[in-house]
């Protein structure tokens, strides 16, 4: 495997929330991601998210608060935790979780992304 360059990575893709992997580690993902707008409540009953931002602010509304961010900025959200992210203008994610977590958990949504696509 050589190098991975974020920025490149997120040049090749216009969409936003479809996450497209970029790396694998053991049996963990790094995924990049454009998000813009509402996304969907849901959860991940079995494992544990990470959202580190790499460019612009997002806002994680949880059930009992909501955690904002900025570039440089993560937030793990603990496995079976119910959440939304949000963001006003185009912000750019990095996202680790393991292979085969769909990125809308259970929620049935037109927003559910292809599983495991690579750039």
């Amino acid at each position: 495997m050589s190098k991975v360059n974020l920025r490149e990575k997120l040049s090749k893709f216009k969409e936003h929330w479809t996450p497209k992997v970029i790396a694998e580690m053991n049996d963990y993902q790094f995924k990049v991601v454009k998000i813009q707008g509402e996304f969907v409540w849901h959860d991940h009953p079995d494992t544990d998210e990470v959202f580190l931002v790499i460019e612009g602010s997002m806002r994680i509304d949880l059930e009992d608060g909501s955690v904002e961010l900025k570039e440089g900025e993560m937030y793990v959200v603990p496995k079976g935790v119910r959440h939304k992210p949000w963001a006003e203008a185009e912000c750019k994610v990095l996202l680790v979780e393991p292979r085969g977590v769909v990125n809308t958990g259970g929620a049935d949504s037109d927003l559910t992304a292809p599983n495991d696509e690579w750039i």
